[in-house]
């Protein structure tokens, strides 16, 4: 149950003064998305913070206030003068001064009655609000405060700037904010007192109010002790929960994996090429972790191309011959297919029976597939999250493996466990993710890191290239069409829009098609299934030699003399998702290239990913190098910004915190496994809060 004096806070926003249903939904376009269930709750704008500030403390008086400045002035009103009778398009005006010179106060479509209320002609007041000046002359258009010299404490000197969508007014937004506030109980400590004293951290309550209600910039800046208060107590609420379910996978009893050595043995000699040294570590570490009565949950990296799938299916292979079956689990059908095409060859020389599990399956061959994994049949399914489907029920599922971790999240890891006694999991990820963030969303499992690519792979080269030299490209790539060379061209959208001027990918294929005398395929996302099979089937057979497609190629698919890669727009690509179209070539023994194709003038991220690009091949340093560019960002494919699964803190200004959240969370539950101690109890609340409350839930399932 939800602790009781949290109830404040979980009333639906729309219960707050002055926020209807209309407010409302507004208001849910800018609280955190990752905190809270919708309807959205009044809690939830505890943690609507601040992006910048407006400070109002600079009185420079009338004569002296520059341009576009935000100034705060000290004035006596002179007079009025309201626009003529029938000219509502005419603004009404104030004049006012001080002892350096008189300014208008501009006002549209005003009324009357008020102005002459709030602004009283021979009254002393206090405006603030930006300065315009026009023909020499000084305006302030629609002051943001207006006050009378005696009521100048109701004048916020230092003023928070929310974020905002179209129709919601920041003055609306501030007072929902400050009704929120004004509900937060008296909350206990769920903090370490060392940890507290250590780290300067004001308490929950003064943290909130010091950020919401500011006496100085700085109290709005993530590095200062308010707003490090708020990230480590969401860091922590983070790294207790995912404790908290590796605690519960692990009290699922595994059990020991081991077999005797014969398919693997057999899989070992069907190998074209010796496996790395790093490919040998991560197996070692596999088959330790497979042969305890422990669940294993293991995360294994690898960059593009440096050989995840063929340690999974050795893996595999391990728990088929301790009497199990295996799934491999894709997010994409594309992808599922692509790893039936690496491992079935494999396999067979093994005796392993291998099925293919999407939604494509249908009818009597889907009943087939489904009848043989119920039977033991089949040895290894590959598939989409059909596998996860109620009508899909394993012998006896002892191995899962899920690629592409961040398009799946833990409940998702938890469905497709369910579906065995306690399957051992390893997730697979080509998006090599910096060591704080596999922290952050990863607490929960071990890692195993691929670091060298396979033997007699080639460098790629890296180039960019301005759109204006696309004449002298396109005749490049007919030079290299006619040695015989494959080629990808990658573009950002599927149709042409209106809305954003980028080359469609349907526009390039046409373009391409008249330009080149060539035959030219095309895959993107909206195409059936089918379609994108048959084009990629083309491509790799030779049929078609270049491909123009969308980011759905970005991975998994494997067509190893595939040569030259255009990204046109690079510009607009992450540098995570640069890496992993690049990494579509330079999977043969050829030497291949990877041209950026940019759309000048580039801004100053786009030209630091761009030329990280070119320096480094190496995935692990273009993970570190884009936190540090977007500073945050989806690196995990969650959010289009701040830290993912983050609302508060930010990795770029708070990852120090992170290793001290997990030791504190490791300690607190060690002591207190059930959290029914003083701060067990206050961290109930603490997980609550950030909507964390799913691993209070395992704690009363165990």
């Amino acid at each position: 149950m939800r602790p009781s004096l949290l109830d404040p806070l979980f009333v639906p926003i729309t219960s707050l003064d002055g926020v209807g249903p209309k407010i409302g939904a507004l208001i849910e376009n800018v609280v955190p998305a990752d905190l809270t269930a919708r309807p959205a709750r009044a809690g939830d704008l505890l943690f609507t913070l601040p992006n910048s500030i407006i400070d109002r403390r600079n009185r420079p008086g009338v004569a002296l206030a520059p341009q576009g400045a935000i100034v705060t002035l000290e004035l006596r009103v002179d007079r009025h003068q309201p626009p003529p009778r029938g000219h509502r398009s005419v603004p009404y005006r104030v004049y006012a001064f001080d002892e350096t010179g008189e300014i208008a106060l501009t006002f549209f479509h005003a009324n009357a009655a008020w102005l002459e209320r709030s602004l009283p002609i021979g009254g002393d007041v206090v405006v603030s609000g930006r300065m315009d000046w026009f023909n020499g002359r000084p305006s302030m258009v629609h002051p943001d405060h207006i006050a009378t010299a005696g009521q100048t404490e109701n004048l916020p000197l230092v003023e928070p700037v929310y974020p905002l969508t179209a129709g919601l007014h920041a003055k609306v937004l501030r007072r929902a904010i400050g009704q929120a506030l004004a509900r937060l109980p008296e909350l206990p400590e769920w903090q370490d007192p060392d940890v507290l004293r250590r780290q300067t951290f004001p308490s929950f309550a003064e943290a909130l109010r010091r950020i919401h209600n500011p006496a100085e910039p700085i109290d709005v800046s993530p590095e200062a002790t308010a707003w490090r208060r708020l990230a480590y107590d969401e860091i922590l609420a983070g790294q207790v929960s995912l404790a908290l379910v590796r605690a519960n996978v692990h009290k699922r009893a595994g059990r020991p994996l081991v077999g005797d050595g014969t398919r693997i043995a057999a899989l070992r000699a069907a190998l074209p090429y010796s496996l790395t040294a790093s490919q040998e570590q991560a197996l070692a570490e596999i088959d330790a972790d497979m042969a305890k009565s422990d669940r294993m949950l293991r995360l294994l990296q690898g960059d593009v191309g440096s050989g995840k799938t063929v340690v999974a299916l050795l893996a595999m292979a391990r728990a088929v011959e301790a009497g199990g079956q295996a799934a491999l689990m894709a997010p994409t059908e594309i992808l599922a297919r692509q790893h039936l095409t690496t491992i079935a060859p494999l396999a067979a020389k093994a005796g392993l029976s291998v099925a293919v599990l999407t939604g494509r399956e249908k009818g009597r061959e889907r009943a087939a597939i489904l009848d043989g994994l119920e039977s033991g049949a089949i040895d290894i399914v590959v598939g989409t999250h059909a596998l996860f489907q109620e009508t899909v029920r394993f012998r006896d599922l002892a191995f899962a493996v899920v690629d592409e971790q961040h398009r799946f999240g833990v409940h998702q890891r938890l469905a497709i466990t369910a579906k065995g006694e306690a399957p051992d999991m390893l997730v697979m990820t080509a998006t090599p993710i910096p060591r704080t963030l596999v922290l952050t969303a990863f607490g929960d499992m071990d890692v195993s890191r691929l670091t060298e690519k396979p033997a007699g792979r080639q460098p790629i080269r890296t180039v960019t290239l301005p759109s204006e030299r696309y004449d002298e490209l396109v005749g490049r790539i007919a030079d290299a069409l006619a040695e015989g060379q494959k080629i990808y061209w990658i573009c950002p959208l599927v149709e042409e829009s209106e809305e954003v001027e980028l080359t469609s990918a349907e526009e390039r294929h046409a373009a391409l098609q008249r330009e080149l005398d060539a035959a030219v395929g095309l895959v993107h996302g909206r195409m059936p299934g089918r379609d994108k099979d048959e084009a990629m089937r083309a491509f790799k057979a030779g049929e078609t030699r270049v491909l123009v497609a969308t980011t759905v190629v970005e991975v998994g698919v494997d067509v190893p003399d595939a040569t030259i890669i255009v990204i046109e727009h690079a510009e607009r690509f992450g540098l995570a998702q640069l890496h992993q179209l690049r990494g579509r070539v330079g999977r043969g023994s050829k030497a291949s290239t990877c041209v950026l194709l940019y759309k000048p003038p580039l801004g100053e991220t786009a030209t630091g990913r761009l030329s990280v690009m070119r320096e480094t091949e190496d995935g692990f340093r273009i993970a570190e190098e884009d936190l540090k560019l977007r500073g945050e960002g989806e690196l995990l494919g969650t959010r289009q910004s701040g830290t993912p699964g983050f609302q508060v803190a930010r990795l770029e200004f708070h990852a120090d915190l992170l290793e001290i959240a997990r030791d504190d969370a490791g300690l607190l539950l060690t002591r207190d496994p059930g959290l029914t101690s003083e701060r067990g109890e206050a961290v109930r609340a603490l997980l609550y809060l950030f909507g964390r409350d799913e691993a209070v839930r395992l704690l009363r399932a165990g």
